[in-house]
């Protein structure tokens, strides 16, 4: 008898390597055609995967997602938000000579999807495929503050059970940081690291949930008096990135 599981386990697989393999996103209607699936299983495959971040969807296109970058650190370096973020984060860096990092949401947790370091050698590091929860810190607070409703609540639901009070002052606090545009945090993650992120977005509206966030770091002693600086060159740079990947 034929191992149920088996077949789904390689149908899933299936369906990321073509992922993997066709080199850029792909429609629904393509998958169809590469993997001989019929189209309700796939959407099946893709809810699932979706839902542990191992496939992303912009615009009813799928390509591989931010998971797969905690498996294999050299994951995706073409990709497009990635090589639409990458000019831009370089310029902060070198502006600012601080390190930059794009941060993604994946399920619970805020995942480096690509960093670009200081040339100090005194710097914070993000490190690339480093993951935290969604709680604590500049990055993780901008993805909180600027993803989907539901989700959000879906998240904050399980950080704070039990914690009515805890939970009504982060959704007082995501109220804020949605006001301003952008957060600042220092020493929440690591002691002694200052942070400011702000949003990418995917559409020309901040209605739509974000991308992902920029997050420039920096040891705590070197961002006193400079912080006003730091937050306009990070906003400017989340803005650049967002226009950018708009225009495609």
């Amino acid at each position: 008898m034929q191992d149920k599981s088996n077949t789904g386990a390689e149908r899933i697989l299936h369906v990321l390597a073509s992922l993997a393999h066709h080199g850029r996103p792909m429609t629904v209607k393509e998958l169809v055609a590469h993997t001989g699936l019929a189209q309700s299983t796939l959407y099946r495959q893709i809810a699932m995967l979706k839902r542990w971040g191992f496939v992303s969807e912009d615009a009813g296109r799928y390509a591989p997602g931010p998971v797969s970058l905690q498996l294999a650190l050299s994951f995706d370096l073409g990709s497009h938000l990635v090589e639409a973020s990458r000019e831009a984060m370089q310029k902060l860096a070198r502006i600012s000579q601080e390190s930059v990092g794009l941060v993604v949401a994946v399920k619970d947790q805020a995942v480096c999807l690509d960093m670009v370091e200081s040339s100090q050698s005194l710097r914070c590091s993000f490190e690339k495929g480093r993951a935290v929860p969604l709680k604590a810190g500049a990055s993780a607070k901008s993805l909180l503050a600027f993803m989907g409703e539901r989700r959000r609540s879906d998240i904050l639901d399980d950080v704070y059970a039990g914690d009515a009070a805890g939970r009504a002052e982060a959704d007082t606090q995501l109220e804020r940081i949605r006001s301003d545009g952008y957060v600042v945090s220092n020493g929440e993650v690591d002691p002694g690291v200052w942070g400011v992120s702000a949003p990418v977005f995917h559409r020309s509206t901040r209605a739509s949930p974000s991308a992902a966030t920029i997050t420039l770091m920096a040891p705590s002693t070197r961002a006193i008096g400079r912080e006003a600086q730091f937050i306009d060159a990070t906003r400017r740079t989340a803005r650049e990135i967002s226009e950018r990947l708009q225009s495609h």
